[in-house]
């Protein structure tokens, strides 16, 4: 089942150029709204219960002992069906697309195979394999469906994500050889973790993954490839690059590098810390001086995946309170899925704004029509963490485990990353009244309302980040746990 729900895309692609052209929307959405379906019926019939489902382990490369390795488990189903919600979301909004249809679908078909496979992935060289992949993926979605000064912007974030996949792989070179026996299975060096013994050569590995994973995430300073990608993608590359494949980088580390290094990570969680902090407060700080919405909203992922590393950088510590620890754990993974709905959101509403009247400039636009503007409101609650939305369930966990973890440092770090908050409330209130609330600007007219395909687009991610926020029980029990074991193997 897991092995269909991964490969139904790809295979939809490949049959796909053989569909009319008047067909290929409607049949890149029948496919991904069914991939979704599949999705669901796994975690409804799987529940919130513990340790791996749908596991399929197959011989692939035996003389190094890599194998085609994937499973589900509270870490994984979450993030397999945010990609899958993802992509049906972009599918439907892309439906008027007309500039190279057929192969637009294709390469987000293929793109959703890739994302689904990493997520799903329990070997360490398969996760390498779609980790690539997906860089590849999305440099042609920049160069060939962007605007503004695509090339350079493609080119620059295949450079430096590439550049980090060829240190992630050093990292796991490091980790497969430091395995007795040498292993790339994740399931195996979990269980058992590698370099032990090797505190200077754990460190290294850990310093090799930390950067591969940390450049995808982003952290400060290797985000500089991001707000040019963003600004110059389509909307749904934005909504795809920011909504999922960021939590690549921050998935790895929970999966990865957390429990495959503990003695490492909790010698080195107060680098985790400060990055983090760093992050958060930097984002933010940034947002805030942009007028170009696109650019503003891709420098909140900047300061959103801060709150994930300052949390998984909490976890560390082993003198902690165990509680506080899986509690910023359980966060940081609610905050992937809470970032990936409601940026998501962001990056499809500013689509709108692009396709209408060609410009991200705030100072352009004003008062906007009803629909718009309630989507954008809720959008910008969301995202800076008001009550009842996914934002606050995230925030909530995040600081209270970093705070209450029972260490200084992070106690500190977490008090000061507080101010994020604030900042992220006053920049997108300064959206709202620019946008919303403002006198009408120059391009107002041109945008209208939603068009229903946008909506049907749109109005899901924000459901869902409005039934996580009431009822966010179900996500948690399944996430908890996977951050109780984590944090086990971090604390011993």
């Amino acid at each position: 089942m897991l092995s269909l729900t991964v490969f139904l895309p790809l295979a939809a692609g490949l049959v796909l150029p053989a569909v009319p052209r008047r067909a290929v929307p409607w049949v890149w959405i029948a496919v991904t709204l069914a991939d979704l379906a599949l999705v669901a019926g796994m975690w409804a019939a799987h529940g919130t219960g513990p340790g791996i489902a749908y596991e399929t382990d197959v011989r692939w490369i035996p003389s190094v002992r890599a194998g085609y390795h994937v499973g589900l488990d509270g870490l994984s189903f979450p993030l397999v069906t945010l990609t899958a919600v993802l992509f049906a979301a972009c599918a439907v909004y892309s439906v008027r697309q007309t500039h190279r249809v057929r192969a637009f679908a294709i390469l987000f078909l293929f793109l959703e195979t890739v994302c689904l496979g990493l997520f799903a992935a329990l070997d360490l060289l398969l996760f390498f394999v779609f980790f690539d992949l997906s860089i590849v993926g999305m440099y042609f979605v920049i160069l060939l469906w962007g605007h503004g000064d695509r090339t350079a912007s493609a080119l620059k974030f295949f450079l430096y994500t590439f550049l980090g996949s060829l240190v992630l792989l050093l990292g796991f070179i490091g980790l497969y050889l430091g395995a007795d026996p040498h292993t790339f299975d994740m399931v195996e060096l979990a269980r058992h973790p590698p370099l032990a013994g090797s505190p200077g050569l754990a460190g290294l590995t850990l310093l090799a993954v930390g950067l591969g994973l940390g450049i995808k995430t982003p952290v400060v300073p290797f985000h500089t490839w991001l707000p040019p990608a963003h600004t110059d993608a389509p909307a749904a590359g934005s909504a795809i690059l920011a909504g999922v494949m960021l939590k690549m980088g921050a998935y790895g580390f929970v999966r990865i590098a957390m429990p495959m290094l503990p003695d490492a990570w909790s010698r080195y969680a107060l680098v985790f810390l400060i990055v983090g902090l760093v992050g958060v407060l930097y984002g933010a700080l940034v947002a805030l001086a942009q007028d170009n919405v696109k650019r503003l909203v891709a420098y909140t992922s900047v300061n959103h995946m801060g709150y994930i590393v300052l949390a998984l950088g909490a976890a560390g510590y082993a003198s902690g309170h165990a509680d506080a620890r899986r509690l910023a754990v359980t966060g940081a993974v609610t905050q992937m899925v809470s970032h990936g709905l409601v940026t998501g959101a962001l990056f499809l509403l500013c689509g709108v704004l692009h396709d209408r009247a060609g410009s991200y400039d705030l100072g352009r636009f004003g008062r906007t029509a009803p629909v718009y503007a309630g989507m954008l409101a809720l959008a910008a609650f969301a995202a800076l963490g008001l009550p009842g939305l996914s934002g606050f369930i995230a925030e909530f966990q995040i600081f209270a485990g970093t705070i209450g973890s029972g260490t200084t440092a992070a106690a500190v770090t977490g008090a000061i990353a507080v101010l994020g908050i604030l900042v992220t409330a006053a920049l997108f209130l300064r959206v709202l009244h620019r946008a919303v609330l403002g006198a009408p600007g120059e391009l107002s007219e041109r945008v209208g309302d939603a068009r229903r395909p946008e909506r049907a687009a749109i109005v899901p991610l924000l459901a869902l980040s409005l039934l996580i926020g009431v009822a966010p029980r179900a996500l948690l029990d399944t996430i908890e746990p996977v951050s109780a074991a984590v944090t086990a193997v971090t604390g011993r």
